[in-house]
C-alpha cells in the first residue's frame, strides 16, 4: 500500500532542492495557461463585438411584401396558346402596393406565438433631405422607438438625443451621422423632407444615429410610425415591413418559411440575409480556437521536456530510494506527485496571470464608429475558458509526468550505483 505522507514529503524535498528547475517548470505551465486565457478571451471578445455590429441591428426575420413580375403572363392564360411556347419580353412588375395587407392582425398573431420575443412594424420610404440649397437623397424609416430599443438595441446607436425624444416629439426625426455632417445639421435644427411625390414636410432633429456603416449613416433617418404615415399621406394601417425577434435564432429559417406559406409574404431569415458574415464568423472562431489549442499543446510539450530532464538528473536519488526498499510504483508516484503539484500550482498562477492581463486589456481605450457605446477593448470573461485552462494544466502535467515516471519505475538501481 502506498504511504502518501512519505511519497508527498519526498516529492516536496525534490521540488525544493531543485527550486530553479521547479520554478521553470511551473512558469512553463503558468505562461502557457495565461497566454491561452488572454488570447481566447480577447479574440472571442472581438468576435462578439463584430457579431453584435450585425446581429444587434438585424431582425431574426424580416417580413415584407415584395413587388415582382407575375409568374403567369396573360398570354399563358389564353386557351388558344395553352400548349404553345410563349416568349414575353420586358416583363413589368404587377400593379401592387408595398404595404402589407392586414399588417396589424399579423403582428398580433406573431406576438402571441411562443417562439416570438417580439414582432414590430416599420414603414420604409425613399425621400430627399432639403436644407437650404442642399438636396440629398436618402431613406426614412418609421419605427416604434421604445420597442426597437427593447428588441434590437436601437438606443446603443443613438449618439445624441434618445429614442424617448423621438417618441415624444411630434414631427421629430433622428438623422444619420453622415447626413448631419454633409448638411451641417445638429440636434434642435430643422430639416425638410421631400417625398418622391413632391410633398415637403419640415421635421425637427431630436437626435443623431450612428450605425457604424458609413454608407447607411449617409442616407438613413428615423421617425415614429405616425409621422411616417403622415409624410406619406397614408392611414394608420399602412405598414411596409415587420421585424421579428425570436427566442432561438436557430429556428429563424423554418419560422420564416412558415410565415411565407401562411401569409403569402416574403420572409428573410437572418442567416440567409447575412450568409457571408456568418461564414466569416465561423472562420474567425475556428482560427481563435485552433491557435488557443496550439498554445496549450506547446505548453504541454515544454512541461514534458522539463520533467523528463528532471528525472534524468534524479537517477542517483531513484537508485537510493529503490535500494532502501521503495518499489517501482512508489518511485513512479513520487514523480507523478511532483508533476501534479507543478501542474496545479502553475495552472492556478496561469489563471490569475491571465485574469490580470485581460483586465489590463479591458481598460485600454478603444473607439470605433461601428459601435459608439464601446469605450475599451472588448474581453469575454467566460468562466468556461478558466475551467478549460485549469483542466488542461492538470491533464497535461499528468501525462508529462506519467511518461518519464514510467522510465523511473523501470530503472535498475544496481546499474546506476555500479556506474558511480
Amino acid at each position: 500500500m502506498v504511504n502518501w505522507i512519505i511519497i508527498l514529503n519526498i516529492a516536496k524535498i525534490h521540488l525544493l532542492t531543485k527550486i530553479k528547475q521547479t520554478a521553470v517548470a511551473a512558469l512553463g505551465v503558468t505562461f502557457g495557461i495565461a497566454a491561452y486565457i488572454t488570447l481566447v478571451s480577447f479574440m472571442t471578445g472581438l468576435n462578439s463585438m463584430l457579431d453584435d455590429l450585425i446581429l444587434n441591428q438585424t431582425p431574426h426575420i424580416h417580413v415584407y411584401n415584395e413587388i415582382e413580375p407575375s409568374k403567369k403572363q396573360p398570354i399563358s392564360l389564353y386557351e388558344t396558346y395553352k400548349n404553345s411556347f410563349n416568349i414575353v419580353h420586358s416583363i413589368k412588375p404587377k400593379l401592387s402596393q408595398k404595404k402589407i395587407h392586414n399588417a396589424l392582425p399579423i403582428i398580433n398573431y406573431l406576438n402571441n406565438d411562443k417562439n416570438v420575443k417580439g414582432a414590430i412594424p416599420q414603414i420604409k420610404a425613399s425621400i430627399f433631405y432639403i436644407a437650404g440649397s442642399i438636396e440629398l437623397g436618402g431613406n426614412i424609416t418609421g419605427i416604434n422607438p421604445l420597442e426597437e430599443s427593447r428588441l434590437f438595441n436601437f438606443k446603443d446607436y443613438v449618439i445624441k438625443g434618445s429614442p424617448e425624444d423621438l417618441k415624444n416629439t411630434e414631427n421629430g426625426v433622428l438623422i444619420g451621422s453622415g447626413v448631419a455632417k454633409k448638411m451641417s445639421l445638429s440636434v434642435g435644427d430643422r430639416v425638410q423632407i421631400s417625398t418622391i411625390k413632391g410633398n415637403i414636410f419640415p421635421l425637427k432633429i431630436v437626435g443623431i444615429y450612428q450605425s457604424g456603416i458609413a454608407d447607411l449613416d449617409a442616407i438613413q433617418s428615423f421617425t415614429n410610425i405616425k409621422t411616417a404615415q403622415t409624410i406619406l399621406g397614408e392611414n394608420k394601417n399602412y405598414i411596409t415591413d415587420i421585424n421579428v425577434k425570436l427566442y432561438n435564432i436557430d429556428s429563424a429559417l423554418p419560422f420564416a418559411k412558415k410565415i411565407e406559406q401562411q401569409f403569402n409574404l416574403t420572409a428573410v431569415d437572418i442567416k440567409t440575409a447575412n450568409a457571408q458574415f456568418d461564414t466569416g464568423t465561423s472562420i474567425r472562431n475556428l482560427i481563435t480556437y485552433a491557435v488557443s489549442f496550439t498554445l496549450l499543446v506547446v505548453a504541454g510539450f515544454g512541461i514534458y521536456n522539463i520533467l523528463n530532464m528532471l528525472i534524468y538528473e534524479k537517477m542517483n536519488d531513484i537508485a537510493i530510494l529503490k535500494a532502501i526498499g521503495f518499489s517501482g510504483k512508489d518511485v513512479q508516484m513520487i514523480f507523478m506527485s511532483q508533476a501534479m503539484i507543478i501542474g496545479i500550482v502553475g495552472g492556478f498562477l496561469g489563471l490569475l496571470t491571465g485574469l490580470i492581463f485581460t483586465n489590463i486589456i479591458n481598460t485600454i481605450p478603444f473607439k470605433t464608429e461601428a459601435l459608439p457605446t464601446i469605450e475599451t477593448y472588448p474581453i469575454n470573461f467566460n468562466p468556461w475558458f478558466y475551467f478549460i485552462g485549469i483542466v488542461f494544466a492538470i491533464i497535461s502535467t499528468f501525462f508529462a509526468g506519467y511518461l518519464p515516471s514510467q522510465k523511473a519505475k523501470k530503472i535498475d538501481p544496481v546499474k546506476i550505483i555500479r556506474g558511480q
